[in-house]
């Protein structure tokens, strides 16, 4: 016992005795690690394990957080970033906003964390001693710094970075690859003469590898493609397309030199760099070898020859399961080759198969919509047309030719939908009118029974679907699953309903109005469903009415004066037709077609005289040997008007420019001006009927308009600003008037006077003396005693002499700054020895002259303000 005690004992002495050694081993080693550790951390020794340390630590810390992070961002940017194939594509995938940029507002967060590791790396591990950088990974660091903030669009200190490193790092590594990006930023900076110049030398000096030569001659296309160089860039793009190892970099070169031959008009030669595209295959991205295809099919014309066998080319295209990312697009070209052999149909249902594909490719669906649009237009499907040029705009960059010329399109396409609706409306009504009453009750039975046909037809339609549908489902799995559940907790019943849904409406946000999924869809399918109903008007009508005989022959006219009206307003629809189809279309035969009906039909006599001229002037353009005769139809019936004055001496009325219409507008403006108004509007009216469709009579309305609102007052000067808005709103004139209803007849409405009391009021007051029109030479006399007088008082007032009405008109002088100083004026004349002025007088606050000059109720104003009250 006591022999295991002594062992035991000595046992623990020893290795209580190792244990104290370890711990004196491991104090000493930790004590040298720990010097070696913050040895090593000093940036200012240049020692061997300094350098190495700060290295590692700059590459597999800071700068690999901060290069994943990168390729994050750039990852994003490669995901988000869609390309305009409509367009020709940059070299790099990288969109941009165009403005330049100082800070880090508004960024990529992957690429401000990238910065931020970069920056932490050179701020920690830099070791710049002696002016010389010791660390190997410090000029990576700024590559990183420069990298980032050029993605984030940040080019000045994106410059800062890379020229840090071309100026501080002579014998880096990093150089070449530094300067390529330095010149991106140039190129993004618009510096292209700069960075070309840089990238010459740079490849004339420098020993490059393979990729970076690539990318500085990737770089140099994308100099010249910004200074419209195209065959300059095409030879830079084929060097780097052979250099670059990157398969996608190459699809994307060989497209570009594609699109730029394209440009220069060589489609042997963009065809055959397409076929450099469509042989990569899936060595590059799938949308560069379809859109290939698709330029290569545009480039080759369609013979009797080839086109069976183009026609099987673009079916294997949409049949490709592949391919279905971009049905939207071979979808029109394979509508382009129909519309181009003359099979309208199939080329109308290619064009709305491309349209429902379509996402997110506005200008795809602009030209979609625009061959729509011509098409409807060719067929005189105006309203349709109408709509589809709506939807082409709704497409477009506001800020655009192609938008503007399609605006202009459409505002003389809405006044062509109009009076074509005028005319079917007339003549539909007129024609029915003229049929005996058991004609007319024959066609409106017939009528009905075509829409209740098409009525039971949609509603077995539906109800097959349904049934159909619902026994589909009762046959599966999932009916006898859910068998007796109620519908919202029946998953499969739920889920045909929704299907269902989808297919009749398709997608819909939960908002008011969810059945409308487009202005311009609406418009068509209320075009399609009026002609349907075969309503007479425009007022919906309801379901009971649609199937009633008596509804329709209570709405024909039964009084012969509302026929006659009908043909009236159908012969000036027709005649502006024609004018339309003429001056803005360029639709010769059309235009003939419209006037030839105003002639046919008894018009009004204004309307005979210009119909025969433009008929003239067609004939002419159109080398008819009708023109003879139409040009001995004016001289002889019409000879003393201007236009037979232009047909027998042309040159002369030509020459005496008095007689214009432009002349004679000028000549009432400057009687406006001079207030006389009467005149003006008598003048107007005589012009209007001599120039019936010339485009100078919307501003013989206007000034017609106005010189009613001068002499008449506001209800007046309403209907007639109303009367322009309605019947010219295409015109400026048109468009003008009802701006001028909106904005301003609104402030001029009042009629209630502001209060007159005492001496206060505001800093213009005005002292009227009203005259008789036929008493002007007094007027006058007094107008030039009250200049007289101003000048002799050295006051600073103006004097007037404004129209009130055909009788009145007052003699006024403005600029008054307080009622006192008016009335003082006032009695100052009345008491002087110099001028004793007696005439009747008032002092008037300038806002309640306002109100009776366009109110014309100056009777109102004294039995309001003037007379006393007792």
């Amino acid at each position: 016992m006591n022999s295991i005690i002594i062992w035991l004992f000595f046992s623990y002495a020893y290795i209580r005795r190792q244990s104290i050694l370890k711990l004196r081993n491991k104090l000493i080693l930790s004590g040298l690690v720990g010097t070696l550790f913050f040895s090593a951390c000093s940036t200012k020794k240049d020692a061997f394990i300094n350098r190495n340390w700060h290295a590692l630590n700059t590459k597999y810390n800071t700068l690999y957080n901060g290069n994943i992070a990168f390729e994050e961002g750039r990852a994003t940017l490669n995901d988000t970033y869609k390309d305009d194939y409509w367009e020709i594509l940059p070299i790099e995938r990288l969109e941009v906003s165009g403005e330049v940029k100082l800070d880090s507002e508004d960024n990529n967060p992957n690429f401000i964390i990238a910065e931020e590791k970069a920056t932490k790396a050179i701020q920690k591990h830099s070791m710049d001693i002696k002016n010389e950088e010791r660390n190997p990974q410090t000029d990576e660091a700024f590559l990183l710094l420069g990298k980032a903030r050029y993605f984030d669009e940040r080019y000045i200190p994106a410059l800062e970075a890379f020229n840090y490193i071309l100026n501080k790092y002579s014998e880096s590594d990093k150089l070449n690859e530094a300067s390529i990006w330095r010149e991106k930023v140039n190129i993004r900076l618009e510096n292209e003469e700069l960075a070309i110049k840089n990238l010459k030398r740079l490849m004339k000096f420098e020993n490059l590898k393979d990729q970076e030569y690539a990318d500085a001659r990737a770089m140099l296309a994308q100099a010249y493609i910004n200074l419209n160089v195209p065959d300059t860039a095409i030879q830079q793009l084929k060097v780097a397309s052979h250099y670059t190892k990157k398969n996608p970099e190459k699809g994307r070169y060989y497209y570009i030199i594609g699109q730029l031959y394209n440009q220069l008009g060589y489609k042997d030669s963009a065809n055959y760099a397409f076929d450099k595209v469509i042989e990569l295959n899936r060595k590059s991205p799938r949308v560069y070898m379809i859109n290939a295809e698709i330029q290569k099919i545009k480039n080759t014309k369609v013979t009797d020859e080839n086109k069976e066998e183009m026609l099987e080319y673009l079916t294997d295209l949409e049949e490709n399961r592949e391919n279905r990312p971009f049905l939207d697009k071979i979808y029109r070209q394979i509508a382009e080759y129909h519309l181009a052999e003359g099979s309208d149909s199939l080329a109308l249902v290619y064009f709305n198969r491309s349209l429902r594909a379509t996402q997110n490719e506005p200008k795809l669906s602009a030209l979609n919509y625009e061959n729509l649009a011509e098409y409807n237009f060719d067929q005189n499907n105006y309203k349709h047309a109408g709509a589809y040029y709506d939807s082409v705009l709704t497409n477009l960059d506001e800020n655009t030719k192609k938008y503007r010329t399609i605006k202009k399109k459409l505002d003389n396409l809405e006044d062509v939908i109009k009076y074509e609706d005028i005319v079917q409306y007339a003549d539909s009504v007129i024609n029915l009118y003229y049929l005996p009453k058991d004609e007319q009750i024959a066609y409106f039975e017939k009528h009905i029974e075509e829409l209740k046909a098409a009525k039971e037809a949609a509603q077995k339609k539906e109800r097959d679907k349904l049934t159909d549908g619902f026994a589909a489902f009762a046959k599966s799995k999932g009916g006898k699953e859910n068998k007796g559940k109620f519908y919202f907790y029946n998953i499969t019943s739920l889920g045909y309903g929704q299907n269902d849904f989808k297919n009749r409406w398709g997608n819909r946000e939960l908002e008011d109005d969810w059945r409308w999924s487009n202005k311009s869809v609406t418009n068509v399918s209320t075009a399609e469903d009026a002609v349907a109903q075969g309503d007479l008007t425009e007022t919906p009508i309801s379901e009971e009415e649609k199937f009633s005989l008596d509804f329709y022959m209570d709405r024909l006219p039964k009084d012969v004066s509302v026929i006659d009206s009908l043909k009236t307003e159908r012969n000036f629809a027709n005649y502006q037709l024609g004018l339309i189809y003429k001056e803005k279309f360029k639709e010769n035969m059309l235009a003939a077609e419209k006037l030839e009906s105003v002639l046919a039909s008894d018009p009004e006599e204004r309307l005979v005289l210009p119909s025969k001229y433009n008929l003239y002037k067609i004939y002419e353009e159109e080398n008819s040997p009708l023109m003879a005769t139409m040009k001995a139809d004016i001289i002889a019936n019409h000879k003393d008007s201007r236009y037979a004055e232009i047909l027998l001496n042309p040159q002369a009325v030509l020459a005496d420019s008095s007689d214009s219409p432009e002349k004679r507008y000028q000549n009432l403006f400057e009687k406006f001006q001079e207030q006389k108004f009467l005149e003006v509007i008598t003048g107007t009216e005589e012009n209007i009927n001599r120039f019936t469709g010339d485009p100078i009579v919307p501003k013989f309305e206007m000034l017609k308009a106005n010189a009613i609102g001068r002499l008449q007052g506001f209800e007046p000067f309403k209907e007639a600003l109303n009367y322009v808005a309605l019947t010219y709103p295409n015109n400026p004139e048109g468009k003008k008037a009802e701006q001028m209803i909106a904005e301003q007849l609104p402030k001029l409405e009042s009629t209630q006077f502001s209060p007159e009391t005492g001496s206060q009021g505001t800093s213009n007051w005005k002292v009227v003396f009203p005259f008789k029109r036929s008493d002007n030479e007094r007027a006058l006399e007094l107008m030039e005693l009250l200049e007289k007088s101003i000048v002799d008082l050295k006051y600073k007032n103006i004097v007037s002499k404004d129209i009130y009405n055909l009788e009145e008109q007052f003699v006024v002088v403005h600029g008054f700054k307080s009622k006192d100083f008016a009335l003082g004026y006032a009695e100052l004349l009345k008491n002087n020895k110099d001028y004793k002025v007696a005439d009747e007088n008032f002092v008037i606050l300038s806002d309640n002259y306002k109100i009776i000059q366009v109110h014309k109720n100056l009777q109102a104003y004294k039995n309001t303000l003037l007379t006393p009250k007792p």
